[in-house]
């Protein structure tokens, strides 16, 4: 399996034998080998490339998953014997990846430094997904969707707000609405990202010039820092940076946009292996540090 994971991945056997290590003529042989005992061609000849055979596609997602199940155990038997090492994979969106999930890893790498994380940062309507299809062990995620396949266990509440420059007229008050901020261009988060989806139930009602449609939170804030218009975020890293000091965060107080929720997710059919609930048990601990719990009104 191992063999012929690696030629998918180079598409070619020598590129392949040069990563295990092994002869070319070894790794033809579990080809073969492996081919025949399916009775179907694994891999179809592109050029100088091979290239997946439908049932290569097939049996590349299942060995795939044998692989990283196999790897997580040997890593959950050696953590049994006190080598306290694994592997973590983790989803998480731009926002959290950035101000809040390089602290919660630092202070994990400091508990646990035999441990690795393997992050990927990506948009909010993915990491369900990549969570659901066992790609990752956890997400970091905002407004995850209602599915029995995904477990939550840990949620908070962020206000959405307005982001100005000081400069800004709205950046004198204490709060405003929706319609306040549409009286002057504003800078649209993009599609697949989970304030957009709360912005657009805003939008449908309301008439807005829109500047720019920007999939980074942080070049949003450097537009609406140069006072090219208004956008859209939680608190969550705004006051920590330090290169946007001129900004502005005015709580928006429409009844009718809801709050933000951050959640980590994991797969509840799947129990996490040892290193992966390991994090999730220092991650929820290290978020109540941050926010301590406030009564939840939908209980």
């Amino acid at each position: 399996m191992r063999y012929f994971a690696a030629v998918a991945e180079h598409g070619a056997i020598r590129a392949a034998s040069r990563e295990l290590n092994v002869a070319s003529s070894a790794v033809n042989r579990q080809i073969l080998w492996l081919e025949d005992s399916l009775g179907l061609p694994l891999f179809e000849r592109v050029g100088r490339r091979l290239q997946l055979a439908p049932a290569g596609a097939i049996l590349l997602r299942h060995v795939t998953h044998v692989l990283r199940d196999f790897e997580e155990t040997a890593s959950e038997i050696d953590a049994l014997k006190g080598l306290k090492s694994g592997i973590v994979r983790i989803a998480s969106v731009e926002s959290v990846a950035t101000e809040l999930l390089t602290d919660l890893s630092a202070s994990f790498g400091e508990a646990y430094p035999d441990i690795q994380l393997k992050i990927t940062v990506t948009h909010s309507d993915k990491i369900a997904r990549l969570v659901m299809e066992s790609e990752v062990d956890i997400g970091f995620t905002f407004d995850p969707p209602a599915d029995e396949t995904l477990s939550i266990g840990y949620h908070q509440d962020f206000e959405i707000g307005a982001v100005a420059c000081s400069s800004h007229p709205l950046s004198s008050r204490d709060s405003c609405s929706f319609a306040d901020c549409v009286e002057y261009p504003i800078i649209l988060p993009s599609k697949g990202l989970s304030l957009r989806a709360a912005l657009d139930k805003m939008l449908a009602t309301h008439d807005a010039s829109v500047f720019a449609e920007v999939s980074t939170l942080q070049m949003m804030r450097k537009l609406a820092q140069k006072g090219l218009g208004v956008c859209f975020q939680t608190r969550i890293g705004l006051e920590a940076s330090s290169d946007e000091k001129d900004l502005t965060f005015i709580p928006l107080d429409d009844e009718a946009l809801p709050k933000n929720r951050l959640a980590i997710i994991t797969h509840a059919q799947r129990q996490l292996k040892l290193a992966p609930a390991m994090f999730v048990t220092h991650a929820r601990q290290h978020f109540t540090h941050l926010f301590p719990p406030q009564p939840d009104r939908e209980s």
